[in-house]
């Protein structure tokens, strides 16, 4: 007769070196019928070459108490004791001992019960009288070697919540840093104005799709009279994409010397960003929108590196545009070339005009049938809404987006900036 690959592999894997005396197994058994257990003693005399030390009770208080004392490797018991019956009885024995394999040995041949008892962590259930040497030997040796592994898995899934834990730990304070990173408070023009009496007001919704987030803006005053408002969106989302916004935040800090002319500006913040990240592995890009408003001369400057093109909203004309209708002209994605050159664009603004800005997280979302709410519909929205005021203006936009997709979030980051021009000639 063949032998199969399981019992083939059994074998193998628990050879005994030549010259080395295997470590004996201390085998409790829980029997009260005195042939069923001498019987039993007797087959593993024989077929494990005195690789068991059994040691037999009959009485499930006698196991248990045996169990207390420690040094049991392995458990053979029927579910009939004097003192407990049915699974109540290996019930007991786990929680005693949930560590030590335990082999159901019953008279009954039951299916249900054979399967519960497994289900409940039994490693094996095997009838009286169906069961040689050789079959208990190998039952034994095997719940051994599966407990042991279940034990390791189990300390691997311990230490991976606990890395998991340490992680999302680490993935909080990340986010609490790239909250402060955000304007926390707007600039005013002139900066000694209130925020209700300055030239420029500013709005503003940031939703990571993440823990952290690869979308990224600033506001900033470059003097009394022009504002400068950076807007990114960095491939990707999550720790990595975090990094380069933190980095980004760095430059933007660095080339504040060169912020009122937006082509430079972008051109030298691309020029650093493949200087620091060349050697990565990985390959970055980020698309970039940077705009200054001019209170005194009227005039918005801007330039675009692979960005959406931000929205003009002119309430006075009652006309809704993007900026790019003004001039198209534009640079590369950053990271993408290290010597692109991004163009400066101009364009007037008025009284109670509007620029949105946003990244498109908050346009590629898609509803039900996969159709893609898109830049014409986001361009729709805001001219059915140009009258609201700029907060507002944001919210019902969100939940345009949200009713056309019926989520509840969005799957990719979304930065949305709103800039309302209250006042000119400053």
């Amino acid at each position: 007769m063949q032998t199969s690959v399981v019992e083939q592999h059994g074998r193998e894997s628990h050879r005994v070196p030549e010259n080395s005396q295997p470590q004996r197994v201390k085998l409790l058994l829980i029997e009260d019928n005195p042939s069923d257990a001498r019987l039993i003693e007797v087959m593993l005399e024989h077929a494990s070459n005195g690789l068991f030390e059994i040691e037999h009770v009959e009485r499930l208080s006698a196991g248990l108490q045996r169990l207390r004392q420690g040094g049991i490797n392995v458990v053979l018991s029927d579910l009939s004791l004097p003192d407990s019956d049915g699974l109540n009885t290996f019930a007991r024995l786990h929680a005693q001992a949930p560590q030590i394999p335990i082999i159901v040995l019953s008279g009954l041949n039951d299916t249900n019960l054979a399967l519960k008892a497994v289900h409940e962590g039994a490693q094996d259930y095997l009838i009286k009288g169906e069961v040689d040497g050789q079959l208990l030997v190998r039952a034994m040796r095997y719940a051994i070697e599966r407990k042991t592994m279940s034990q390791q898995l189990a300390r691997y899934a311990d230490e991976l919540r606990a890395k998991n834990a340490q992680l999302e730990a680490d993935f909080n304070m990340a986010r609490e840093i790239q909250e402060m990173f955000l304007p926390q408070q707007y600039p005013t023009f002139p900066h000694s104005a209130a925020p209700d009496e300055s030239a420029l007001r500013f709005s503003h919704r940031y939703l990571p799709a993440a823990a952290v987030g690869g979308d990224f803006f600033n506001i900033f005053a470059i003097t009394d009279t022009t504002a400068g408002i950076f807007i990114c969106d960095v491939m990707g989302h999550g720790m990595r994409a975090a990094l380069i916004t933190a980095i980004m935040r760095g430059l933007v800090e660095e080339l504040m010397p060169v912020a009122a002319d937006p082509g430079k500006f972008l051109t030298e913040i691309n020029r650093s960003l493949n200087a620091i990240l060349r050697r990565t592995r990985e390959p970055f890009l980020a698309t970039a929108f940077y705009v200054v408003a001019d209170v005194v001369s009227g005039e918005l400057r801007f330039s675009s590196a692979g960005h959406p093109s931000p929205f003009h909203v002119r309430r006075e004309a009652a006309k809704v545009e993007p900026i790019k209708n003004w001039d198209p002209r534009h640079g590369p994605a950053l990271g993408l070339f290290d010597k692109s050159a991004y163009p400066t664009n101009r364009c007037p603004i008025a009284l109670n005009d509007v620029i949105l800005l946003f990244t498109d997280g908050l346009y590629e979302v898609n509803n039900v049938a996969q159709e893609e709410y898109g830049q014409e519909r986001l361009l729709t929205a805001v001219r059915a809404r140009y009258k609201l005021p700029t907060e507002r203006l944001l919210d019902e936009l969100l939940a345009d987006v949200h009713r056309f997709s019926s989520a509840t979030e969005f799957e990719d980051d979304v930065c949305l900036v709103g800039m309302e021009i209250a006042r000119l000639g400053v």
